[in-house]
């Protein structure tokens, strides 16, 4: 006779299968690009924010609408504006029966330089609520390059983990096996759109195959973005320069604390050999009431984590748009010589 199989609920179902599938694509419609693109270019150079909606399905990430939040102001009454405003944007989504499921986030950025603590801090504030959330980050100077900069990122589950227990010590990160480059995951994203909207765009395709995209692609001047780039690749640098004096300083009260104990331990140690000759009983070799005795606290190592990432992403922005222009030159230098 045949075992029956156990009746798992609709929940159980989804929980098993949330735990067995990571996050492996995010599937953006195009109308939702646009949208992004239309609102991050229209501000620029401000930095500006937006809700994404759409399904969490499976191992894919489905964003199948977005809106604009409002900018961004320090007065309380303000933000509490945008909070409703937020709610009563999901509300008239869900009465017009369109995916108002909030999966993340999009923002705009200014020559790759988003990753911060507020963004951090950002996704953390969302998955208290939200198990998977992605931030689509949009890069207006860099796509006038001919390039779509358009990311999605995600926290890593060990980084998350170790920002929960807000301890960014050395030791701690050498059991995680955690370094800077473990912060951000970045995921694929793959762009969807109806058979409808695809023929459509098929009949709006223009006879020649060079486009505008081609044309700014083959621009020779370059000198803005690579002096922007290195002017923020600079004030990192110092930055840095100021998290690497604090340690310093650091490993000198240390080692200046370590010396002081081992002096002090040194002359307990005379006195207790004169007590015990004495026949009196030792003194305790360690006096926690004593201030060397006090652990000095070590900084916090997520701030230097951060800025070695944004240096990265400078120097890998450099590197292609300077690889890129020299390509254009030997291009030119070719045409003039036939």
């Amino acid at each position: 006779m045949a075992t029956q199989a156990p009746v798992r609920s609709f929940l159980q179902a989804a929980k098993s299968e949330e735990t067995a599938s990571p996050l492996r694509m995010v599937q953006m419609e195009g109308l939702v690009i646009l949208k992004i693109i239309k609102h991050c270019k229209e501000f620029s150079p401000a930095l500006v924010t937006g809700q994404l909606l759409g399904l969490d399905v499976g191992s894919v990430l489905e964003v199948t609408n977005c809106f604009p939040f409002p900018a961004r102001e320090e007065d309380e009454e303000l933000e509490a504006e945008g909070a409703n405003y937020q709610l009563e944007m999901m509300r008239c989504l869900r009465e017009v029966n369109v995916d108002n499921n909030t999966v993340g986030w999009y923002q705009s950025t200014l020559l790759g330089s988003f990753q911060t603590v507020e963004l951090i801090e950002t996704f953390m504030n969302y998955q208290e609520n939200i198990r998977r959330c992605v931030c689509i980050i949009y890069d207006p100077s860099k796509s006038n390059q001919g390039v779509l900069a358009l990311k999605a990122l995600k926290l890593s589950d060990s980084f998350m983990e170790l920002y929960r227990s807000n301890n960014f010590i050395g030791e701690k990160l050498r059991v995680k096996n955690l370094t800077w480059v473990d912060i951000f995951e970045e995921i694929p994203i793959k762009v969807s759109n109806s058979p409808l909207i695809s023929a459509f765009m098929t009949e709006l395709e223009a006879d020649t195959p060079v486009t505008q995209c081609d044309y700014d692609r083959l621009q020779l001047s370059t000198t803005p973005f690579m002096e922007r780039n290195l002017e923020f690749l600079i004030e990192c640098m110092d930055d840095l320069s100021m998290e690497q004096q604090k340690f310093q300083f650091y490993y000198r009260n240390l080692a200046r604390q370590q010396t002081q104990q081992q002096a002090w331990l040194q002359k307990r140690r005379a006195v207790n050999m004169g007590r015990k000759a004495a026949g009196e009983d030792p003194l305790p070799e360690e006096d926690p009431l004593n201030p060397i005795f006090k652990p000095i606290p070590e900084p916090s190592r997520l701030d230097s984590f951060l800025i070695t990432n944004q240096i990265a992403n400078y120097c890998n922005q450099i590197n292609g748009v300077a690889g890129q222009s020299f390509n254009r030159l030997y291009l030119m230098k070719a045409l003039h010589e036939n």
